[in-house]
């Protein structure tokens, strides 16, 4: 019984639970349906959203497309107008050319008959002075018993005999003119040729001054154990000279344009206060290529400011290269820019073509700044690197016979030669720098100028003399005697000056008083 109690209420349990499930299952039902509904009803509307906004956009996506396709047609007709419009204005004007054609058809027309009345108007005429000629010599054949081919023989023989003297005379004063008068317009013409030309004096030599700040600089510019000195030394094939010289360097080597790469060089190291061998050897390459750059520069503007034109590429190169080039104490470039613009000048005056002559004036000595020094003269060398390089004939010659290397063919030869001894031996051709001949002057009046009592001071003479004005009050006729061999002795110790300095010392004494 216990044992069917247990099942009986097992069942009843399970029962119980079975019910319950049903009755949950049932209401999960009825709610899921709702849900159901619910999304369905969702979704309609969103579905209903969608459909209007995409309605909205179709609309304005057609008033758009409709709008431009308007604007389209629009445009065309608005270009079919203005076609038809210029069409209507090309009809218009070839109707007035066609007008104009006719009338100019008539007025020549009318020309045409006008000169054929003239022509026969003239005919008549020359008809009329032809018999009229024809009686008068008849009449004159009559008087004079020859016949008129006769008579112009004569006239003519007569006439040549007389020509012949008259000729002779006035050749013979043509020559004896020109005798006296040739040398002295040939100077004549080398005169105004030379007051035409403006120079300039640009003058180097083989040694070039750096100056530095302090003589500490000197120490870290050697290097230690001198290898920073012996690095740029290497790198330019420049002499660097380190001496007792006070806030100065000198660089020597013949070579201008080391010597430059090698200056600006140290320029920059100094500036940027890193100096080591690695640092010296990449400045002295970014040198080098900045000066390379440089020369190219230099010859492109001098061929434009000269202007030279079609001068090929090697050669303006080499043009570039003379600023760094000193011939005799002058800049080899001004020398040639000289030489060209005298050139110019001369064939100008003596009805050559100017630009010719100052091709060849500007590349004579193009010889002298190879990059390779062969055992040749510089002027048959400058000819062959013309020749080398396609220039004409005339100016392969000048450049040549400059120095009398090769015979002169052409008259610029003698022009190119005549106008680089002008300028080679102009005065003014001197082996001093501008900037150091002035700084010499004021060196020497500020020198004066430090003692008391001196007023004023003129260096005179190109350097050669100091004036020193002093005062009365001051100096005394033997304090002015004392003063002269003073300034000259501290001028002796203490300048670096070519030949001698006289120094005169002036005092005056001025008394002065107005009647009135």
């Amino acid at each position: 019984m216990g044992t069917i109690a247990i099942i009986f209420v097992v069942v009843a349990l399970i029962a119980g639970v079975v019910v319950g499930f049903v009755i949950a299952n049932s209401r999960l039902n009825a709610g899921a349906q709702k849900e159901k509904e619910n999304i369905i009803k969702e979704a309609e509307v969103k579905s209903e959203a969608i459909k209007q906004e995409k309605i909205l956009q179709a609309k304005e996506k057609f008033l758009q497309l409709k709008a431009e396709h308007d604007k389209n047609v629009s445009e065309r007709n608005g270009a079919l107008i203005t076609n038809e419009n210029k069409i209507k204005q090309k009809d218009n004007d070839l109707s007035k050319k066609i007008e104009e054609n006719n009338r100019r058809e008539k007025e020549l027309e009318h020309a045409k008959q006008h000169a054929n009345q003239q022509v026969e108007l003239y005919k008549q005429r020359n008809e009329e002075i032809e018999k009229s000629h024809r009686k008068q010599v008849e009449m004159l054949e009559k008087v004079s018993g020859l016949k008129a081919d006769e008579a112009k023989m004569q006239l003519v023989e007569s006439i040549k005999g007389e020509a012949k003297t008259q000729a002779m005379a006035y050749i013979k004063d043509i020559m004896e003119e020109a005798k006296i008068s040739a040398n002295k317009e040939a100077k004549k013409i080398v005169i105004q040729t030379i007051q035409r030309v403006a120079t300039e004096t640009a003058i180097e030599n083989s040694v070039s001054v750096f100056h530095i700040d302090g003589d500490e600089m000197k120490g870290r510019i050697i290097g230690r154990e001198g290898r920073n000195i012996r690095a740029l030394e290497a790198a330019t094939g420049v002499e660097i000279i380190v001496d007792d010289t006070p806030d100065a360097i000198t660089l020597s080597c013949f070579d201008s344009i080391r010597r430059e790469i090698c200056r600006l060089a140290l320029h920059q190291l100094v500036t940027d206060g890193r100096i080591h061998p690695a640092r010296i050897e990449e400045v002295v390459e970014k040198t080098k290529k900045m000066i390379e750059e440089e020369i190219i520069e230099t010859g492109k503007r001098t061929c434009i400011d000269l202007g030279i034109h079609g001068l090929h590429p090697e050669l303006i190169r080499m043009v570039g290269r003379m600023k760094y080039r000193s011939s005799y104490g002058q800049n080899l470039l001004q020398h040639s820019r000289e030489v060209a613009n005298l050139c110019a000048i001369m064939a100008s005056e003596m009805g050559l073509n100017p630009k010719v002559a100052k091709r060849a004036g500007l590349l004579h000595d193009i010889g002298k700044v190879p990059d390779e020094e062969p055992e040749l003269p510089h002027a048959i060398l400058g000819m062959k690197l013309a020749e080398k390089f396609k220039e004409k004939p005339e100016v392969c010659n000048a450049i040549g016979a400059h120095h009398d290397e090769v015979e002169m063919t052409t008259l610029y030869s003698p022009i190119i030669q005549v106008c680089d001894a002008i300028s080679g031996a102009r005065p003014g051709a001197r082996r001093e720098i501008a900037e150091q001949y002035m700084k010499r002057l004021k060196d020497l009046e500020a020198l004066a100028l430090s003692y008391e009592g001196v007023e004023k001071t003129y260096a005179i003479q190109a350097g050669r003399e100091l004036r020193v004005i002093v005062s009365s009050d001051k100096v005394n006729d033997g304090r002015a005697e004392q003063l002269a061999f003073e300034i000259s002795q501290k001028i002796q110790t203490e300048m670096t000056y070519p030949g001698q300095v006289k120094v005169t010392v002036i005092r005056e004494t001025r008394a002065t008083s107005f009647a009135k």
